[in-house]
């Protein structure tokens, strides 16, 4: 090939321009340029930020006004990047007032390597109120990736206030759905967890790492524009233009990252998702997206793999309140607010989109509503990602493969989750394995053992506010004090009458580090009969239930609420308020020992019943740390949950399943005063949560009051409770789909824990819990009350769906001289009987059909109420049940009596078609409807109340059994007179 003069003098002059151009970049990071950036001024300085005003000369009335908000690890000279073509240049063309929240390098600001998530929320939150006063204009509220992140926050954290709108760009809310390259999330969250607890904290996350790390995020895109930069080295016109943006990219544009703010954002919205499941904290206040109204817009980058699109959809779901509209680009992180992508269309939609909401243009429909279901859009990402890689890597003049989209699919995260559940699930059960009597366990101990492992971490929510474990320990630190001071000892036995609020956690939590007996009574309850029957000489009750529990003639300490409650009306020399002693100034005794309780050693006492039938429960350290450890493994609770206690801590419940599981697994607990319907759905949102602890018939006023209507997206995953009918577990897994119902049995005395781990079979009780007792099903005579034996002399083991009375092997050191058992099987055997008849189907789970003293003794044979309440249950127009048997001479009928849905009428056919799934012999004799059923405190529908009221009488609304017809008919006067004797 020849070459020509002119050839040799361009080739000689290009050569001249690279080098020449090549050593200005060495010598100044870039090329010179006369781009100018767009005006500004600060107009407030604070620790936290400053706050710029840009094109402040304009004083045109009446412009809407913008707040743009960047991430925290790229410079706010990112809205203006791109000068004229960028945010604020386009946007104030299009008479926009913008300003831009400048958070500084924590490098250079004071503090600034101490900062966590909540400044700069609270920043961005200030700054809305300065412009708001400055224009008397409410904002737009504008954020790019995690200053995205921070928009959505602020705006719910300050309820709306002041927020017109807020726009996103490529800001993720489901870090779930978005995983990138497609990594388990389990293996990621365990990862970002261990990260924010032991390495980000201690180590400043500087510019230069920040940089290197994005570059490693898209390494074939950094490598093709430098390909492309050094390719056009010699053409300075055409490398100009962009120049101001490379520089930015390279290295001008990025900062560093303070270590407490990257510890909350892996804690808070990688290891525990929280901006989507709701209960994120800024200074120990909860917060939810569901508390966003306004319109949002976000706009998603479909090759963008650090806001993925399936993460940044996850907002139409985490703010189920608000209008949520989408704006699609086949663009990458940086590309959807920077560069000809945002230029031409980024930003002439957000103007766009400003203008609609002024009222004065229509939507441009390249933003539409956001849908609920996204998954049809993965196809169309996944295909948009390939294309656009396969053409970058061409581009860059590389022979690489592949894009690593598909590394991990949908078998390799189910595994890595089950692995996950494995690996919590051993260390839990390995320590219920190794618990002997001797050995040291409690309530008080498990919680110590939570503070000292992570001091910081979230342990309780009430009443809007977060609770941190160390903070706790010190609280029950406080109380044991307060209780040595008046003479509470190891073993006493004290009763706590108190609400669900902290105080009263505390109180239990403090008498088990102290090593006595809480003896936990219902408020409201028949409390000098409990007094009685326990034997307590001391009460700790709340300003609440200080009267009540004064007017007994106990003594009462009374704990929280503080020292304003005026309780210089109650006092006395028999009550006495903890709060006001000083636990600086309490001396601990010698033989003061935190957390001494023993597994063998009782650690609770439970009142159930009233009346006559009130019985004491007694619980030990062992038996509490069974159902805890049993609940937090089947369960599989970990820190990533939040359980809505709606159970009392005085109920079983609420002791063993709501807050032992908890403390077991490591979740947070969120406290409810009460059962309150609008209240639960506010609080489900605002605290995140994914577990709710029930009893008996407690979720029916939750979906009577239909504050979660079907379909409405909620965190929930799992309801675990005791007792809940049939036909109402499901009716809330289908109000509450996806989540489901895991049902708990739990015997008071003794060591048996079942759960319908699974929850198909409704109404279940599932099979026994690993690591707990031993159960056997032997035959058992309702009408004589007793075992059933063999010809041997040994207790004969049930048939499949065959009634018997449920037992459990007995520990070591039990004490059976209280009703235990020996000699069932094999000669010396020892066994606990559970109060309980059952049968077992032939999958091997169990089914509840009754308590040995309400089974229904007829003249055809014993009657079993809980498959006749179940089957009721079942039916749509039957709000609560109950059976029972009605003496009726020397007879005795079972009857049921049921009240009625709200809007519903139950007819007699409903109940035939209901009770057919029954025996004949099985089928309730009378079936009457009555206004309403009382409940007792644990919601439990009350059979002696409804007896009390008075016998079934004749008329349309009650019917009898035909058994010849096999139906139900109406109850007539006449024969009335014949069944009952009326």
């Amino acid at each position: 090939m020849k070459f020509s003069a002119k050839d040799l003098a361009g080739s000689v002059q290009r050569l001249m321009a690279t080098a020449q151009n090549g050593l200005e970049v060495i010598r100044f990071g870039g090329l010179t340029h006369d781009v100018e950036s767009s005006p500004f001024e600060v107009v407030e300085r604070r620790r936290m930020y400053r706050l710029r005003h840009y094109f402040p000369d304009d004083a045109t009335p009446g412009r809407p006004v913008a707040v743009l908000v960047p991430p925290l690890m790229v410079n706010a000279d990112i809205w203006d990047v791109n000068a004229e073509d960028g945010a604020v240049g386009i946007l104030h063309r299009g008479g926009i007032d913008c300003w831009v929240v400048d958070f500084g390098s924590p490098a250079s600001e004071e503090g600034g390597w101490e900062r966590d998530l909540a400044d700069h929320v609270l920043a961005i939150s200030s700054a809305i109120d300065t412009v708001g006063e400055a224009t008397g204009s409410s904002v737009h509220l504008m954020g790019y990736s995690q200053g995205g992140m921070f928009a959505y926050q602020t705006s719910a954290y300050r309820y709306g206030k002041g927020v017109a709108s807020i726009v996103t760009f490529g800001s993720p809310v489901d870090v779930v759905a978005g995983m990138p390259f497609g990594l388990p999330y389990g293996m990621v969250s365990d990862v970002a967890e261990f990260l924010a607890d032991h390495v980000v904290t201690r180590l400043p996350i500087t510019d230069s790492m920040v940089r290197i790390g994005f570059q490693l995020l898209d390494p074939v895109k950094t490598a093709k524009s430098r390909i492309d930069f050094l390719r056009q080295l010699h053409d300075r016109e055409a490398l100009l233009p962009k120049e101001r943006q490379r520089r930015f990219l390279n290295n001008d544009g990025w900062v560093g990252y303070a270590g407490p703010a990257a510890a909350d954002l892996l804690k808070q919205f990688v290891a525990h998702n929280r901006l989507m499941l709701g209960g994120f904290v800024i200074r120990d206040q909860p917060i939810s997206l569901a508390e966003l109204k306004c319109p949002i817009l976000a706009f998603v980058g479909e090759v963008d793999d650090i806001g993925q699109p399936a993460a940044v959809r996850g907002i139409v779901r985490a703010a189920p309140n608000a209008e949520v509209y989408e704006a699609s680009l086949v663009a990458g992180h940086f590309g959807l607010v920077a560069g000809s992508m945002a230029t031409n269309h980024t930003w002439p939609l957000v103007r766009q989109w400003v203008d609609w909401m002024d009222g004065g243009q229509p939507l441009p429909p390249e933003i539409t509503p956001m849908a609920e279901q996204v998954a049809s859009n993965r196809p169309r990402s996944a295909a948009t990602r390939v294309v656009h890689t396969v053409g970058t890597l061409a581009e860059a003049g590389t022979g690489m493969g592949k894009a690593l989209e598909g590394i991990a699919n949908n078998t390799v995260r189910g595994s890595v989750e089950l692995v996950g559940e494995a690996a919590r699930a051993l260390p839990r059960l390995t320590r219920l394995g190794m618990i002997q009597p001797h050995t040291r366990v409690s309530l008080g101990q498990l919680l110590a053992e939570q503070a000292q492992r992570a001091p910081l971490r979230d342990l309780f929510l009430f009443d809007d506010r977060v609770h941190t474990n160390a903070s706790v320990n010190v609280r029950i630190d406080n109380v044991v004090r307060g209780l040595i001071s008046v003479g509470i000892r190891p073993a006493m036995r004290v009763g706590v009458v108190m609400e669900t609020r902290p105080s009263g956690l505390a109180t239990v939590a403090a008498l088990s580090r102290l090593g006595a007996v809480a003896v936990l009574l219902a408020p409201g309850g028949e409390l000098e009969r409990a007094i009685e029957l326990t034997g307590i000489k001391t009460l700790v009750a709340d300003p609440e239930n200080l009267r009540t529990a004064a007017a007994t003639g106990t003594r009462v300490l009374v704990l929280g609420g503080g020292d304003t409650r005026g309780l210089e009306v109650e006092q006395g020399e028999n009550v006495i308020d903890l709060e006001q002693i000083d636990p600086d100034q309490v001396r601990l005794p010698a033989w003061y020992r935190p957390n001494p309780g023993l597994a063998r050693e009782l650690a609770f006492v439970l009142v159930t019943g009233t009346g006559d039938r009130m019985e004491a429960k007694y619980i030990t350290n062992h038996r509490w740390a069974l159902s805890a450890i049993g609940t937090a493994t089947s369960a599989d609770l970990d820190r990533k949950d939040t359980v809505y206690c709606l159970a009392p801590l005085h109920h079983s419940s609420g002791l063993l399943v709501s807050l032992g599981g908890a403390i077991a697994g490591g979740s947070r607990i969120a406290l409810a005063r009460s059962l309150d319907p609008a209240r639960f759905a506010e609080e489900v949102h605002r605290y995140g949560v994914t577990v709710v602890t029930y009893t008996w018939t407690m979720l029916r006023d939750i979906l009577d009051a239909g504050v979660f209507p079907a379909g409405h997206p909620h965190p929930i995953r799992l309801f675990i409770g005791s007792g809940m009918p049939a036909g109402l577990w499901r009716r809330t897994t289908e109000q509450f789909d996806p989540a489901r119902v895991l049902e708990f049995y739990a015997s008071i005395e003794g060591d048996v824990v079942l759960a319908n781990v699974t929850g198909v079979k409704a109404g279940c009780k599932g099979r026994p819990v690993p690591g707990t007792a031993k159960v056997e099903l032997v035959a058992y005579d309702s009408i004589a009350d007793q075992v059933v034996v063999d010809e041997s002399g040994f207790a004969r083991r049930c048939a499949d769906n065959e009634v018997g009375l449920l037992i459990g092997k007995a520990s070591d050191g039990v004490d059976l001289s209280d009703g235990g058992l020996r000699g069932l099987f094999t000669a010396g055997d020892a066994w606990m009987p559970t109060e309980n008849l059952f049968r077992r189907d032939g999958d091997g789970d169990y089914w509840l059909v009754d308590r040995t003293d309400t089974v229904i003794r007829t003249p055809r044979g014993p009657v079993y109420t809980q498959p006749i309440v179940d089957a009721l249950n079942d039916i749509t127009a039957v709000d609560m049940e109950v059976a029972y048997g009605l003496s009726v001479g020397d007879r005795c009928l079972a009857v049921a009596a049921v009240s009625v849905r709200h809007g519903f009428r139950l007819e007699p056919k409903d109940v035939t078609e209901a009770l057919q799934v029954l025996d004949h012999h099985q089928r309730p004799d009378l079936v009457y409807v009555v206004g309403d059923i009382p409940r007792s405190s644990s919601y439990r529908p009350s059979a002696a109340a409804v007896q009390a009221a008075g016998r079934p009488e004749a008329g349309p609304d009650t019917w009898w059994y035909n058994r010849a017809s096999e139906s139900y008919e109406m109850l007539t006067a006449a024969y009335a007179r014949t069944l009952l004797g009326d």
